[in-house]
């Protein structure tokens, strides 16, 4: 984990916009009582119109930004997906792409690139992006990579109806803000932040009623208390989420790749300071209450949660594994492979991408990938090599 002191200072502009929303917290501080929770923090920090991380416009992907994501580490991440994608398109029998959280538009274009290659286009590739400034940058971006292609994609401001086809999210679900929670002397408290000596700081106060409810369950799940000073974080937004996206998909199947765990692990006794995990000028650290609005914060992703979810939704898991197993069912041997004729410098540089991608020290086990299903019963090729659901 970086220090906090190991990362770059601000640039005068970000200290500014940073200041803005700082002061906005700090209004909503005051209305309610001197505290927030810290789910209504984050939600505030990434999203507060025109202020929020991923409101406002500022480069957050790539080497210019905060970090990089699969899709911009090698077109070979997004090529598997397409093959997945393939695969269910045929069985449905045509079919569109909802993407949910586009960010520079890398995913989609490669996305599309392969189908057409396979002669596989769908309908329509839907993205759902919330924030205004990137959906702008991917409109730039799609238009000068695959302009052929750009009158397929449709933009969308939420949920579509009567979706049939795939839906994809690539590291959605840990923006999802969360609340945080500490064990004191067998008591759940919530962890909300509050203004003191002129600063945002961390305050407990005592969990409502459905915080303590989520809490207690988890415990139950995991057969033993959690120790005392125990602190960590639960997705209370998930059911609802999860519950929109049952709506809007009729038929097909919904795949999420994020870093994460299932239960028994996440909320494992030693992994006492929870999970939050904050981006900054491709540094990582665990204080989300500096450098407020410019680097991204982000809690690993409980895939037990998720699964639950899912079920009270009417959606059946499809099947749960590392990244690396699922790029591996989905051909990404094959992919390297097909290179064997180009350039000794580009066959180098996409071994060490898909190393990358599929190391377990690097990205191969630290992500996860879950597949969702709505009136699909055919098995995906991602999980043929692994399929660890019955660990959820």
């Amino acid at each position: 984990m970086s220090a906090v002191n190991e990362l770059p200072p601000l640039a005068p502009e970000q200290a500014e916009h940073s200041a803005r929303l700082v002061e906005r917290i700090r209004d909503e501080i005051e209305a309610h009582g001197g505290w927030i929770s810290f789910e209504r923090y984050m939600q505030m920090a990434l999203y507060e119109p025109g202020l929020g991380y991923y409101s406002a416009g500022a480069v957050k992907l790539g080497a210019a930004g905060d970090f990089v994501t699969a899709p911009e580490i090698s077109p070979l991440f997004s090529r598997c997906l397409a093959n997945q994608c393939s695969e269910v398109l045929e069985r449905l029998g045509g079919g569109s792409v909802l993407e949910l959280g586009a960010g520079s538009g890398v995913m989609a274009s490669d996305v599309l690139l392969e189908l057409a290659a396979q002669g596989r286009l769908p309908e329509r590739y839907f993205i759902l992006e919330v924030s205004a400034d990137l959906r702008e940058r991917q409109r730039t971006f799609l238009s000068q990579r695959v302009p052929d292609l750009l009158g397929r994609v449709e933009w969308l401001d939420s949920w579509p109806t009567a979706f049939r086809g795939v839906v994809l999210a690539n590291e959605v679900l840990d923006a999802l803000p969360v609340h945080r929670f500490r064990i004191r002397g067998g008591q759940v408290n919530a962890l909300g932040v509050t203004w003191q000596l002129g600063r945002l700081d961390w305050s407990e106060a005592h969990a409502d009623a459905s915080l303590e409810a989520a809490v207690r369950a988890i415990e139950a799940s995991l057969d033993e208390p959690l120790p005392d000073g125990y602190t960590s974080e639960v997705n209370m937004q998930l059911g609802p989420w999860i519950g929109g996206l049952a709506a809007a998909l009729e038929q097909g199947v919904a795949l999420f790749i994020d870093y994460g765990l299932p239960r028994r692990h996440y909320y494992r006794s030693e992994r006492i300071a929870g999970t939050l995990l904050c981006h900054f000028r491709h540094r990582f650290h665990d204080d989300p209450l500096i450098n407020i609005g410019v680097q991204d914060i982000g809690a690993w992703v409980d895939f037990t949660a998720v699964a639950e979810a899912a079920s009270e939704a009417g959606l059946s898991v499809a099947g749960f594994t590392t990244q690396a197993h699922f790029l591996i069912g989905t051909g990404v041997e094959r992919l390297l492979a097909e290179l064997s004729a180009e350039e000794i410098t580009a066959r180098v540089q996409s071994a060490r991408q898909a190393m990358l991608l599929t190391l377990p020290g690097e990205m191969g086990e630290r992500f996860k990938v879950i597949g969702l299903a709505a009136s699909y019963e055919h098995p995906l090729r991602g999980f043929s090599v692994r399929d660890m659901a019955a660990s959820l």
